[in-house]
């Protein structure tokens, strides 16, 4: 399973805490911790993205999918990028 995926959204996070697709993936990857909701995620929000930024939502649906949306690295990741779009 590779995070390789936490790193570039995080990242893109970093470079843009409030722009249109940080915030969008920063939705998704609060929604893909809700496994027992569903993980609902308005999948018209992919609209706002461009192909990188979708690159980028399909890879995290993925590591959902193979179990990595919990752990050390997941957690870290959303950590910080929890403290980035506080902080902005």
């Amino acid at each position: 399973m590779s995070t390789s995926v936490l790193k570039e959204v995080l990242q893109q996070v970093q470079s843009a805490p409030h722009g249109a697709t940080s915030l969008v993936l920063y939705a998704l990857v609060n929604t893909l911790e809700h496994e027992a909701a569903g993980c609902l995620f308005k999948l018209t929000k992919l609209r706002d993205l461009d192909a990188g930024g979708r690159r980028l939502a399909y890879g995290l649906m993925e590591l959902m999918a193979e179990g990595g949306n919990r752990g050390e690295a997941w957690d870290d990741a959303k950590a910080r990028m929890d403290e980035l779009i506080r902080r902005g």
